[in-house]
């Protein structure tokens, strides 16, 4: 790999505010924010206020918050972020989170807390790697970035839990398992690699040289186009609940 290679696809230019794009990480975040409206389409009648705030809380812990601290750990991205402003983002944005799910939680169901204590406790101690990184697991990301949003938005509308969003987070998790699959080696591919060699030889005698190009291309490809799909598929539901 070539010593400036970019740390994500989607990682522009070092620097600047060019710093504070990349590390809301879009893709990602729009991807993860559909199963909020996924999650939120699904309930019986659909209150698009409580939806409405369900997402910006999401967007603010997630988008923001956890994704600073990610950077504050380890620098995934690169970023030239202080780690003082990264502090602040995350603490400024995960309690803006919180005070928008008590709100929510007081005009609609005590109960919803509980999603409020769990998610908090998820964004830090996943993106912290706390308790010796037992939370920082593919499954647990499959449960805190796939199944959680989507129980969550049907809970705060639906004040309780069918077997819809059951079902429902079930798919969230396993598409963000698939998430991982595709996204882990061509994270270390960008990030940890500094040189791919060899070649690729075929039945019919063709060769080709095997490139970093070789093992991130296809693997970014379908990760553009499954996000391209989820979001599509949040906006479905949303058109299919506004008939």
């Amino acid at each position: 790999m070539s010593s400036d290679a970019r740390p994500a696809f989607y990682a522009l230019r070092s620097g600047g505010w060019r710093d504070y794009v990349t590390l809301l990480h879009a893709p990602y975040t729009l991807w993860h924010l559909s199963y909020v409206v996924i999650g939120g389409a699904l309930a019986p009648h659909v209150d698009w206020s409580v939806l409405g705030l369900t997402l910006v809380a999401f967007a603010l812990a997630m988008g923001v918050g956890a994704h600073a601290l990610d950077e504050l750990r380890g620098r995934p991205l690169q970023t030239q972020i202080s780690d003082n402003t990264l502090v602040a983002l995350a603490a400024v944005s995960i309690a803006a989170a919180a005070a928008i799910g008590v709100v929510v939680a007081l005009d609609r169901t005590l109960w919803l807390l509980l999603f409020i204590v769990v998610g908090a406790f998820l964004v830090v101690a996943y993106n912290l790697e706390l308790f010796r990184g037992r939370f920082h697991t593919d499954l647990w990301f499959s449960i805190a970035w796939g199944a959680f949003p989507v129980l969550t938005a049907y809970f705060a509308i639906a004040e309780r839990l069918r077997v819809e969003a059951v079902v429902a987070a079930a798919f969230a998790a396993a598409f963000s398992l698939a998430q991982r699959v595709l996204s882990t080696p061509v994270r270390d591919a960008r990030r940890q690699t500094l040189s791919v060699t060899g070649t690729i030889t075929r039945r019919n005698g063709s060769t080709e040289a095997l490139t970093a190009e070789t093992v991130t291309a296809p693997l970014e490809r379908a990760l553009k186009l499954l996000t391209a799909a989820i979001v599509l598929l949040a906006l479905s539901l949303v058109a299919y609940r506004l008939r």
